[in-house]
């Protein structure tokens, strides 16, 4: 009795396991039709909405200039031969207080500084100098979606900037004879900075922005030598297409996708 019942459970075991093998093969040949890029743009079709109320923003940007300078004319000296290394770091952090409106800071710290050898007629001299400081930005950020799922977006940013820089040169003329010159530098800006934010991976956007539009006061006080310190106030009016300043940076956006 109990052979009979074997013999009938074998033929179905055997078409039970040729069915869920079956089904197996047919479900990973349907996930091999799925593209890399299907399957990460998939997460983008629902619900994804990076620029809604409440959402929160955070970014990390950076530019970088390296120039090699080399029978240069600049201003009223000629650089025989030398390097300017400039570069600005920014942390941001923004609140969406409507749908594509956002209230943010940034915060960032820049150098610039450049080593060379310098004409200034008659003299031909060594110079080093550099500059350190950093500015808080509050701004509101502005955002247009260019594509339907809103994976690429325009935005623009109005800033007020307020900043401090410290700054020191050393000249030396006949090898012996060296001017020093320190100082403070105190910044006020206000400035249009638009940009393009691409999400390449679930929350995660690169951006590029670019300063066109700015109004700066800048107070410099400075000393050279024993001198007694001298005080400059400077405004400047700036609207500059530079594609060397571009501003490369990386952003996350906190409930994008809900």
């Amino acid at each position: 009795m109990q052979t009979n019942i074997f013999k009938l459970l074998i033929p179905v075991i055997y078409g039970l396991m040729i069915s869920q093998l079956s089904y197996s093969q047919e479900t990973a040949e349907k996930e091999e039709k799925i593209s890399p890029y299907e399957l990460m743009s998939s997460y983008y079709e629902n619900n994804f909405s990076p620029f809604k109320k409440k959402n929160i923003y955070l970014g990390l940007a950076f530019s970088l200039e390296d120039k090699k300078l080399k029978n240069t004319d600049y201003l009223v000296q000629q650089v025989n031969e030398g390097e300017k290394l400039d570069y600005n770091i920014v942390a941001k952090v923004g609140y969406y207080t409507g749908n594509y409106g956002m209230a943010g800071i940034n915060f960032n710290y820049y150098q610039t500084h450049f080593e060379g050898s310098l004409f200034r007629n008659p003299d031909t001299l060594q110079s080093n100098s550099i500059t350190r400081g950093f500015a808080v930005t509050p701004h509101f950020r502005s955002s247009v979606p260019l594509t339907k799922n809103e994976r690429l977006s325009f935005f623009t940013d109005i800033g007020v900037s307020f900043g401090m820089a410290n700054h020191l040169k050393r000249e030396i003329k006949y090898n012996d004879e060296i001017q020093k010159q320190y100082g403070t530098d105190y910044l006020l800006g206000v400035g249009i900075s638009p940009g393009i934010t691409f999400f390449a991976m679930e929350n995660f956007a690169f951006e590029i922005q670019l300063n066109v539009l700015g109004y700066e006061l800048q107070i410099s006080e400075s000393k050279i030598n024993d001198a007694p310190s001298s005080r400059e106030i400077r405004q400047n009016v700036d609207f500059n297409i530079n594609i060397l300043s571009l501003e490369l940076g990386l952003a996350y956006y906190i409930g994008s996708n809900k």
